[in-house]
């Protein structure tokens, strides 16, 4: 029985390490945004057309 709680133990232990690794690397992760498109007249429009 005392087995069973140990292996449990480090199952969980485990299971918690890797949570707060990846959380780790997820908060120094550096996100970047696509530039917008620049402006190419009033004939062309960056809006898709609508299907008809």
């Amino acid at each position: 029985m005392y087995w069973t709680l140990v292996v449990c133990l480090i199952i969980a232990a485990v299971v918690l390490a890797l949570a707060v690794i990846t959380t780790s690397k997820a908060y120094t992760y550096k996100h970047t945004v696509d530039p917008l498109p620049k402006e190419r007249g009033s004939e062309q429009q960056a809006v898709p057309k609508q299907p008809q």
